[in-house]
């Protein structure tokens, strides 16, 4: 398990929700049918503000074929789109599907990327994009999820919400706090990094050893960036260097790279 992703169940259930499927660090996560999901509060009653502020940026933001709908907001949580595969994440590490091609595995960062292309082009940005956050619906296509960033309103307000991405996904900064587009291509370049790896960045470094997230940062802030030999290397490292202007730009070389992989000029 990353120790991004906190997994644990309870019996607490609202109404019309027919199991725990997971819970976070704020909300658990539980089925409604084969389409639905709710997210509702750790404790009955509870604090629905992180919810209600998803439930904005996802109105905002509106449908798009790689974000995930939401279906309302009421007393009980938010009611959003099931996807049948889970995340990503226990996609490639924890279960027992066929390992994807290299094709799809491409495909995948492709259709992420898009994801983050589009909320950018809308005012949002995410602030915790990673692998526990990308659902794999039932066609094997992904959409991003779990809007708890910052957004701008019609008027030019930024509304400010939680930036949450584990050390392995965070672009070091003074502020910890902030957060703009390129906080969100650092993580974007470390999600690409483990869907065309299946692992994450790293991974010498055990999660819970003495100063484990100390020594990531140290790596990053002194440009010791993975060298993992995938065709989206390239990417990676411009994402963590902090050298694309806009989500436009990894789409476009990731766009040429599966072009290339196509017409068979990869190996």
């Amino acid at each position: 398990m990353s120790e991004c992703e906190v997994v644990e169940y309870h019996h607490y259930c609202p109404k019309g929700v027919r199991r725990v499927l997971a819970s976070g660090s704020s909300a658990f996560i539980g089925e409604v049918d084969h389409s639905t999901i709710l997210k509702y509060p750790l404790e009955p009653g509870g604090d629905l503000s992180r919810l209600k502020h998803e439930y904005n940026i996802l109105s905002l933001v509106g449908e798009h074929p790689r974000i995930i709908t939401q279906k309302g907001f009421t007393d009980a949580g938010l009611y959003l789109e099931r996807a049948a595969n889970e995340t990503i994440y226990k996609y490639l590490i924890e279960s027992n599907h066929e390992p994807p091609t290299l094709q799809q595995r491409v495909a995948w960062s492709r259709e992420v990327t898009e994801a983050v292309d589009y909320i950018h082009s809308k005012g949002v940005i995410h602030c915790d994009i990673q692998p526990t956050n990308i659902l794999v619906d039932k066609d094997l296509h992904v959409k991003l999820a779990d809007f708890q960033g910052n957004y701008v309103l019609e008027s030019g307000e930024l509304v400010a919400g939680w930036c949450g991405e584990p050390c392995r996904y965070f672009c070091p900064r003074e502020d910890e706090f902030e957060a703009n587009s390129k906080t969100n291509l650092f993580a974007l370049g470390s999600t690409i990094h483990f869907i065309m790896t299946s692992h994450e960045v790293f991974p010498d470094i055990v999660g819970g050893e003495v100063g484990w997230q100390e020594r990531i940062n140290y790596r990053f802030a002194n440009g010791i960036f993975p060298k993992d030999p995938h065709i989206c290397n390239l990417i990676t490292q411009k994402c963590w260097s902090c050298r694309y202007n806009s989500a436009g730009g990894v789409l476009d070389d990731i766009k040429a790279v599966e072009e290339n992989l196509m017409s068979g000029q990869h190996d």
